[in-house]
């Protein structure tokens, strides 16, 4: 419960800036992005759209808004939001990880290995990046290197064990020995 009153606070915050200032397309990113942890995608992507409109340079909307999407399952589109976002931003890590897992979701394998080796490449240490390396390799199938890249991403600080233990994408190496001596530690 308490995360929804973050979230309704969030809201009601953002709203505020808004009506008082409509051209504040930060304030309907933002929002945004806390329908989107609500599960309210249709306001959530009604506000990633606003604050599109208002700056269209603006990468990091178009980045938030492919995550919505992705999480819609409407992965066309999250790719299409990333590719802008890539256009606009190309020295942005995330933007390069997020779609690489969007293409892991596509099972589109190769273009997911490019993308998210550029994003190391542009950011050694993002542990989000090595943590979809880790999940590009469990889905094929392959569990040490999978496990190696979960290692190094768990080294670095990523910790969202809930994920790792029930993501689909993990689901090829729950069984594996390296998995499961990484989940025991």
């Amino acid at each position: 419960m308490r995360k929804i009153w973050k979230f309704d606070f969030d809201i009601a915050k953002y709203s505020e800036i808004i009506e008082s200032h409509p051209e504040n397309y930060c304030a309907y990113n933002n929002r945004a992005i806390a329908y989107q942890k609500r599960g309210q995608y249709d306001l959530s992507i009604a506000d990633f759209n606003k604050a599109t409109e208002l700056n269209p340079s603006f990468a990091q909307a178009y980045i938030n808004r492919g995550n919505a999407y992705q999480e819609m399952g409407k992965l066309k589109l999250s790719i299409a939001d990333l590719d802008k976002a890539i256009e606009l931003d190309p020295g942005n890590s995330m933007a390069y990880n997020n779609r690489g897992f969007t293409f892991i979701l596509m099972e589109r394998y190769a273009e997911a290995e490019k993308d998210i080796r550029k994003s190391l490449e542009l950011s050694p240490n993002n542990i989000y990046a090595l943590n979809s390396m880790a999940e590009l390799y469990s889905m094929r199938n392959e569990p040490l290197e999978a496990c190696r890249w979960l290692k190094m991403a768990l080294e670095k600080g990523y910790n969202n064990w809930s994920y790792i233990k029930t993501s689909k994408t993990y689901k090829n190496i729950r069984n594996s020995p390296c998995y499961q001596r990484i989940i025991s530690k």
